[in-house]
């Protein structure tokens, strides 16, 4: 997986869908960010390997900004910042 980057920010919502499969994580993850405010951070677990690809392709196309996207043990954490902000 790419290199982790760091930042500070407030998680304004965690959201677990560890266990679900393509495409249930990031459908799950556009309507947590759809009841966020603009510039909230979504923290994403996941367990799928395709999410890597999915949220990367995601976040290219709806201005959403991939904050983080790291691996440990087969769980995916994803830091979204949801646009507008």
């Amino acid at each position: 997986m790419s290199a982790e980057v760091e930042h500070d920010c407030t998680v304004a919502q965690r959201l677990d869908v560890c266990g679900l499969s393509c495409p249930l994580p990031l459908l799950k993850a556009k309507q947590a960010l759809n009841r966020l405010q603009p510039g909230d951070v979504l923290q994403v677990l996941a367990t799928d390997a395709g999410s890597v690809r999915d949220f990367k392709a995601f976040t290219d196309q709806s201005g959403d900004q991939l904050l983080q996207a790291s691996e440990d043990e087969g769980q995916f954490t994803y830091l979204i910042r949801k646009a507008g902000a």
